[in-house]
């Protein structure tokens, strides 16, 4: 346990705690943007703060309990992040016009070099996206009782409220997290030697601009999205039109390289440019069931890319290496 003599070297702890306060503040927020912004706030009211420590708790507790907060004050009056699937609008038709909303502020993944993914239930883009549908408080509770397995006495204390109130709101957000229908057992495990071979397969696919291809690949009702674009996509058979009619690369234009977000197998797929070389285009988060993709989160937003690790340029005689089984994937999770 820290004591309260480390409060002195604050660059000790701000490195110890970094990556787990911004997987808790990007829980709280759906955004690594803003979570990034919400960890140093929390540690600059900590230093302001330090004199005033009596370590009744650990200073991990502490900072926690500053962080949330920092987050409820941050989410007052904010609108929820949601992904197209949780606009309420029914899924598109693949050839329908593609429209953009960059008024909304749409839930982004979380690179898994950036946080503890230890849980990978409390991180998973779904369980994120059920949470910016809960009341701020409400998702405070929920994270501090079932994630971090805090006290009701604890929450309580940490949100200024009473232990009542936080069993009730407790139970409000088990209700909407089962009509969602999540549960321990959605999570993914580790990935198997099938569906290590898929992501080989999958990478291929796209480079190649297979459609028949990508389309066995997934689940009979997969469902793919893609923000800031609004609609939603149900069915194999129309994702594949969808990526033959709307994507505008061909045939070796769209190399990806793994990564890893939200405890799931992600890629930067990149296209090539009139000039050759390749800029990023998506990041791709996807759920898999068994050997097959069930669910494909494809994100607009290059500044992923960096915070990811990946390049932000490749060569113009760039293509995907053939690798052993499984070993585009890239580094595990950690």
């Amino acid at each position: 346990m820290t004591t309260i003599s480390e409060l002195d070297d604050f660059p000790t702890l701000t490195e110890r705690y970094q990556r787990e306060l911004l997987a808790h503040c990007y829980r709280m927020s759906g955004s690594v943007h803003e979570a990034e912004d919400l960890v140093q706030e929390t540690f600059l009211r900590a230093w302001k703060a330090s004199a005033d420590f009596q370590g009744r708790s650990s200073v991990r507790t502490w900072l926690y309990r500053i962080a949330t907060n920092v987050c409820l004050t941050n989410l007052e009056g904010r609108p929820r992040r949601p992904l197209p699937t949780g606009l309420g609008t029914p899924d598109a038709v693949a050839g329908d016009a593609l429209e953009a909303n960059n008024e909304i502020a749409w839930l982004e993944p979380v690179p898994d070099a950036a946080v503890v993914v230890a849980e990978r239930d409390s991180i998973r883009l779904a369980f994120v996206a059920a949470l910016q549908h809960l009341p701020a408080r409400q998702r405070a509770v929920l994270i501090l009782r079932d994630v971090l397995r805090w006290s009701a006495a604890e929450t309580a204390e940490a949100l200024d409220t009473t232990t009542a109130a936080v069993n009730s709101a407790l139970q409000r957000a088990h209700a909407q997290f089962k009509e969602r229908g999540l549960t321990e057992e959605s999570v993914e495990q580790d990935l198997s030697p099938e569906q290590l071979r898929l992501l080989d397969r999958y990478v291929e696919a796209f480079w190649r601009k297979d459609i028949d291809q990508i389309v066995s690949l997934l689940t009979a009702e997969a469902v793919w999205e893609m923000p800031p674009f609004t609609g939603w996509y149900v069915g194999a058979a129309t994702i594949g039109e969808l990526i033959a009619t709307a994507c505008p690369g061909g045939s070796y234009d769209m190399p990806m390289i793994a990564t890893y977000a939200n405890g799931q197998p992600a890629f930067g797929l990149y296209m090539r440019t009139p000039d050759g070389h390749f800029v990023p285009f998506q990041l791709q988060v996807l759920e898999l069931d068994g050997d097959r993709v069930r669910h494909v989160h494809a994100f607009f937003d290059s500044s992923l890319f960096a915070k990811c690790g990946l390049p932000l340029d490749l060569p113009a005689d760039y293509e995907p290496a053939q690798l052993p089984v499984g070993a585009s994937r890239g580094p595990a999770p950690q």
